[in-house]
Formats: C-alpha cells, sequence, structure tokens
C-alpha cells in the first residue's frame, strides 16, 4: 500500500514528508493506521548524532492507532483493536523479561538497526529505497508495520491521540519516580526538565506520596505547567534550585533527584549530585551525547554520604503491564495527559513542531494523522 510518512535522509537535515510504499505484515507482525504520535526528544536526539540512528529513518516512536491488518501467527491483537506502542518490542521470556524488566528486553539489541525484527524491511521510498524505522517503529507515518510484542491493546474508549504519549515520555517519567527513584510517601524531589518526561515523572512522584516537589527549568511556560502537574516549587536553575531546596528541605537536601532534561551534559552531574540529601539518589534518565563518557562528580561526596547515580530506559517499566496501570491512573483522573499536550500538528507541520520543542514552546506537541 501507499502512505506517507516524515523521512530523515541525512543527519541534520530536516524531515522530509514523501509517499511511500508500505509492505503488507509477515509472520507475527502488525500493520497499523496511526492516529497520532508524540514528538520526543529523542527523535531529535536521532536526527542530530547524540543518538546512533542509521539513515534513512522514518522517525517516531511513541504512537497510537487501529490495527487493520495482522500477519500469521498473531494473538495479541486482532483489527479493529487499539492500540498503543511500547518502544522495547517486550518477548515476555528473556531474562531480563523473566525477572520483571522488559523494558532490558533482549530485543532491545535491534532497536537502533532500524530494521524488523526478523532483519528486513516493509517501510520503502518511492524510488525503492529501504527505509529504516526508529526503534522498529515509525510512528512519522500514517501507517506502518511492526511487530505484535510492540503493541499494547487498549480501551477503544481511550483517546488515542492522547494514549500515544504512553508508549514513551508518560510511561518513561512516571517511571522514573515510581520504579528508577523509588519515591517514597514523604520524599523531597526535584526533577530537572519539564518536557513530555520530566511532566510525566512530576506527576509520578505527587501519585508516589512526594511531599515537595522542586520542578527545575528555565523555561517560564514549562515551570507554571509543572505546578498543575503537582510541583510544590518551581526553579528556573540548578544553582537556584540548591538554595530553595536548602530551605524548604532544612538543610538536608533531595531525597530522589530525577534528570530529564533535552541533552544531559557530564559536567551538570557534580551540581546535580549537589541537590542530593544523604542516600539520596540521583536518576538519569535523559539522553547523553553518544560521545560523552565522563562525568565530573565529588567521588569522596559519593561514598561518604551514600550517594547514589542510576541510569534508566523507559523508566524501568513493564510496558505490557505498566500502559494499561496508567491507563486506569488517567481515567480515575490522576493522571493528567491533557494537559501534557500543549499543540497538536499535521505530518506536514513535523519540522515546526520539533522547532517548537527547542524553543521550549511546548510540553509535548503531537503529530495528529485523524
Amino acid at each position: 500500500m501507499e502512505t506517507r510518512a516524515a523521512i530523515l535522509w541525512e543527519q541534520n537535515a530536516p524531515w522530509s514528508v514523501e509517499t511511500i510504499t508500505l509492505d503488507p505484515p509477515k509472520a507475527g507482525e502488525v500493520l497499523v493506521e496511526m492516529v497520532a504520535s508524540g514528538m520526543c526528544h529523542s527523535d531529535d536526539h536521532a536526527r542530530t548524532g547524540d543518538l546512533p540512528a542509521i539513515q534513512p529513518l522514518i522517525g517516531g516512536h511513541e504512537g497510537a492507532g487501529v490495527v487493520m491488518e495482522v500477519g500469521a501467527g498473531v494473538t495479541k491483537v486482532a483489527p479493529g483493536d487499539h492500540v498503543v506502542f511500547s518502544f522495547v518490542p517486550a518477548c515476555g521470556h528473556c531474562p531480563s523479561c523473566a525477572d520483571g524488566h522488559s523494558n532490558l528486553c533482549d530485543n532491545g539489541a535491534a532497536l537502533l538497526v532500524g530494521a524488523q525484527l526478523d532483519g528486513t524491511t516493509r517501510h520503502h521510498a518511492s524510488d525503492g529505497t529501504d527505509l529504516w524505522t526508529m526503534v522498529c517503529l515509525g510512528t512519522f507515518g500514517e501507517h506502518t508495520v511492526v511487530n505484535e510484542m510492540s503493541c499494547v491493546k487498549i480501551d477503544d474508549d481511550i483517546p488515542l491521540e492522547l494514549a500515544c504519549l504512553v508508549g514513551c515520555g508518560v510511561t518513561t517519567g512516571w517511571g522514573s519516580s515510581v520504579y528508577a527513584a523509588e519515591v517514597r510517601p514523604g520524599d523531597n524531589v526535584a526533577v530537572i526538565g519539564v518536557g513530555g518526561i520530566g511532566a510525566a515523572a512530576v506527576q509520578g512522584a505527587r501519585i508516589a506520596g512526594a511531599r515537595n516537589i522542586v520542578a527545575i527549568d528555565p523555561v517560564e511556560l514549562k515551570r507554571e505547567h509543572a505546578l498543575s502537574f503537582g510541583a510544590t516549587h518551581t526553579a528556573p536553575s540548578i544553582g537556584a534550585a540548591h538554595e530553595l531546596i536548602q530551605e524548604i528541605t532544612w538543610g538536608r537536601g533531595c531525597d530522589k533527584v530525577i534528570c530529564a532534561v533535552g541533552v544531559g551534559h557530564g559536567a551538570q552531574i557534580g551540581p546535580i549530585m549537589s541537590l542530593c540529601a544523604k542516600r539520596g539518589r540521583v536518576v538519569v534518565t535523559n539522553i547523553h551525547p553518544a560521545d560523552e563518557s565522563s562525568i565530573d562528580i565529588s567521588l569522596c561526596d559519593l561514598t561518604l554520604m551514600e550517594k547514589q547515580l542510576v541510569g534508566t530506559i523507559f523508566g524501568s517499566a513493564n510496558p505490557h503491564s505498566d500502559i494499561p496501570r496508567l491507563m486506569h491512573l488517567y481515567r480515575s483522573g490522576q493522571l493528567d495527559l491533557a494537559g501534557m499536550v500543549t499543540r497538536e500538528y499535521p505530518l506536514e507541520e513535523i519540522n515546526q513542531g520539533f522547532a517548537d520543542m527547542l524553543e521550549g514552546r511546548n510540553i509535548r506537541g503531537v503529530l495528529r494523522y485523524r
């Protein structure tokens, strides 16, 4: 079939919206008509090279749509089902999945290869060139073919233009608070960066019962939105937050600090660690440039104060159980998805959407296909 998609032909180039040819799904695969796709910073990391990705690439990994057709052997979903994509196609039986850490499924080794899990492609440019897809998904298109392991069925009455956010940013941010940071009732928490992931991390900390939640972001719009998501205080910088945190915690510091900035830098980790209390934990959720291999911290402070520095992917969540859980939180009014969507864009305006993201004008932009 023919459809349209946004293609990244080379690093640092703009996204090009073109008509492509899409093969039917093979065994274990699903054809999905997309309804919406979140515009996550990770897709821009693929454009800039901070995240290694093969080109030409159809971007997008935060999507939701309706199943149109299934390949042989598919049992998890059927035509007509509403699905959210998990950007990790969790198999359910590798050592990580069996141990309850499906965000680290062995299938993750294929995510930046760009092909389907069998090593071939379903997406092709008008001249026949094979097109790779972002993390085996390619949600920046009106239709896509994905493995059934990437599909999480949700109830039909949940708006797909909101549910798409749970495919990456919301689960990642919420899980960064609930799972990776292990926020407990009464904790003092700082969230650095209030984009899509940071806004969800603020909500996760609130739902987990944090006492104080300090949202740190240089953009006034994002600080204002953070208060509606549950932040109790805001600060425009790490330096300003340090003084505020010392005041509200009587000099102790934060029990948990979650890093959710656009692009991380090793030189920032030292000041971030200084926000932590004794036995405090810093969770690095955001992407650092792929070639960055050093950080600047006081190892004496790390040891003597028993501080922790941990990383997380997908918020240490289990997508096939946590995406339905988050849908329940949305339904019960505890998780605000609508407030996270600042603006919707047609596919033709994808480059404007990313420009708005980089300029700090959006919490989350969403591409709307229908």
